[in-house]
């Protein structure tokens, strides 16, 4: 089916209205949150940010054929002090993650036309908040640069699936074949539109599908932690000094990252062996 899971139009946002889509569901998004401008302001960012990662070894690292990952640097995408600083973001965190949560990642999907299916998976194992706590400690925003459609390979999640227990699959991140017809049967489709701003549990079993289209799906990533949480430690976040000064209390004083003098390029060391092949 095609579906967009969808938070109310306008803030304020209810606190138990968040925790039941992202602990029920694992997904919740707010359409709208920005305008059409602010999106295709982030696609020329991105353009010119993958352009530059496919010159650094490490910089663009794949996630299955015609599709990269590339971790970026806050100060080079603009808007980024409007998204962690929106009220839906911030009520977002604040509602699962707690008053400190940590922005620990900024980097974007891009799936080019013949990007194939990927295999069903969450991306990264479960944490023991989470198997036996119950609690999730960790979420991933989405914004879409382009008008999703059909064709071109949109984001499939199958909810609820974020409290599956698949610990003894490849890196408790794939699981096996014969659970595949649970998340089809399961799936949802989304097509977000520019603007639009989602929020998930990336322990949410999910894949990216088949790019049909003539032209590239950006999405831009933001990954967020709860203190006690962990995933900081496989990123590079990192700021410049007089942009970390720049930046109001309400962005800085959320922000897990490394201060230099000057940027350094992002080398990316996360690779995922299990996306590299397609799910045929």
């Amino acid at each position: 089916m095609d579906s967009t899971v969808s938070a109310g139009p306008a803030g304020p946002w209810e606190a138990a209205d968040i925790m039941a889509g992202l602990y029920g569901d694992g997904i919740i998004a707010l359409k709208g949150a920005f305008s059409v401008a602010f999106a295709d302001r982030l696609r020329e960012d991105i353009e010119t940010l993958y352009e530059e990662a496919r010159a650094v070894p490490g910089g663009a690292l794949p996630r299955g054929p015609n599709r990269f990952y590339v971790e970026v640097q806050p100060e080079r995408v603009r808007g980024f002090v409007e998204i962690a600083t929106h009220p839906w973001f911030v009520a977002v965190c604040e509602s699962v993650l707690g008053p400190d949560y940590r922005i620990v990642e900024i980097g974007f999907d891009i799936p080019f036309p013949g990007a194939a299916d990927q295999p069903w998976h969450r991306d990264f194992a479960a944490p023991e908040a989470t198997t036996v706590g119950r609690r999730l400690n960790s979420l991933a925003f989405n914004l879409t640069s382009v008008d999703t459609r059909p064709e071109h390979g949109p984001f499939e999640i199958a909810p609820g699936t974020q409290w599956d227990r698949i610990e003894g699959c490849p890196k408790g991140m794939f699981p096996p074949r014969e659970l595949w017809p649970r998340y089809a049967e399961r799936m949802v489709r989304t097509l977000p539109q520019r603007g639009d701003m989602s929020a998930r549990s990336a322990l949410t079993i999910h894949r990216g599908t088949a790019d049909r289209s003539d032209e590239a799906r950006p999405v831009l990533v933001v990954g967020v932690d709860a203190p006690d949480a962990t995933n900081a430690a496989h990123h590079d976040l990192q700021v410049t000094r007089a942009y970390l000064d720049a930046l109001p209390a309400r962005v800085r004083d959320h922000l897990t990252c490394r201060v230099t003098d000057l940027l350094e390029p992002v080398v990316q060391h996360h690779m995922i062996d299990g996306l590299l092949t397609p799910a045929y």
